[in-house]
């Protein structure tokens, strides 16, 4: 059995402090917390790709296409065009029938008056001239439609 010690006769009771042995640690420790950013850094990273899904598109294919310049406007054209009437505008819905101001007042800033279509492949071309009408109305110089190029098994013409 452990002996008991009692306090010394001059003690002051048992809300006396002691004498404290070693130096006392008042800093933060900062491995941990380091630790748990990494963790959290590795998960953002995972994950921030494949939050960043853009419209599904199945873009027709040609043999030659020329390369698009950096600054862009594009318009997305999925196979949901034919019932929605809606085109995707910088990854935003845009119904047909305000497409026109949409674009009109952003190409009020721009010097190059340019928008490129990104079709689907499926989609009558009827659908593509009722967007280029709209574009027309809105005071779009240049409209290009974007295209795939083809994939070697598929072959290509020529």
């Amino acid at each position: 059995m452990p002996k008991v010690m009692g306090a010394a006769p001059g003690a002051g009771g048992r809300h006396q402090r002691g004498r404290r042995i070693g130096p006392v640690l008042s800093e933060i420790n900062v491995i941990p917390l380091v630790d748990v950013m990494l963790v959290l850094l590795i998960i953002f990273m995972v994950a921030a790709p494949m939050l960043q899904r853009g419209v599904e598109v199945n873009l027709p294919v040609a043999a030659r296409s020329a390369n698009i310049p950096e600054e862009r406007v594009i318009l997305d054209m999925p196979m949901s065009f034919r019932k929605e009437r809606r085109v995707f505008f910088d990854k935003d819905p845009v119904r047909l029938e305000v497409l026109a101001e949409r674009l009109r007042q952003m190409m009020e800033t721009r010097t190059d008056k340019q928008v490129f279509i990104r079709s689907d492949g499926g989609l009558l071309v009827q659908d593509l001239i009722s967007v280029l009408d709209e574009l027309k109305a809105a005071d779009v110089q240049t409209a290009g439609i974007v295209t795939d190029l083809p994939r070697p098994e598929q072959g290509g013409s020529r």
